[in-house]
């Protein structure tokens, strides 16, 4: 049994399931915490995000944002490394991801999307 989550190919991420996974707050936060630590690192670990949630619940939440094509993870060892399949959903949905954190970034504070965990300060 291969320890690799599956991911859907570029072709196969629709439009409906990215937006549908984004309008959960966790999973935003997820997203946005991806986004932010690209300057300095393209990955960050499940333990980077303990402040958002439990664990079991963060399973739940990164198994959503990987089947719709939000997130890619790779598997190493014991670790699980999270990356923003920003390519991917550039090329299907040119601006998407860019405007969806724009806008979640002016509204950080009240979506509380910074946690303690937030590894990199915002402009």
């Amino acid at each position: 049994m291969s320890r690799t989550p599956s991911h859907p190919t570029r072709e196969q991420i629709e439009l409906p399931l990215v937006l549908d996974c984004l309008s959960d707050p966790i999973r935003l936060a997820i997203v946005y915490q991806l986004a932010r630590q690209e300057r300095v690192s393209s990955e960050l670990c499940c333990g980077d995000f303990n402040g958002l949630a439990g664990k079991s619940n963060l399973t739940y939440h990164f198994a959503k944002l990987r089947d719709c094509g939000l997130m890619q993870t790779r598997v190493a060892g014991t670790n699980r490394f999270m990356r923003l399949r920003r390519e991917d959903l550039e090329a299907r949905f040119p601006g998407l991801l860019d405007a969806v954190l724009k806008s979640a970034a002016k509204d950080a504070g009240r979506l509380q999307l910074v946690a303690e965990c937030d590894v990199v300060e915002a402009d």
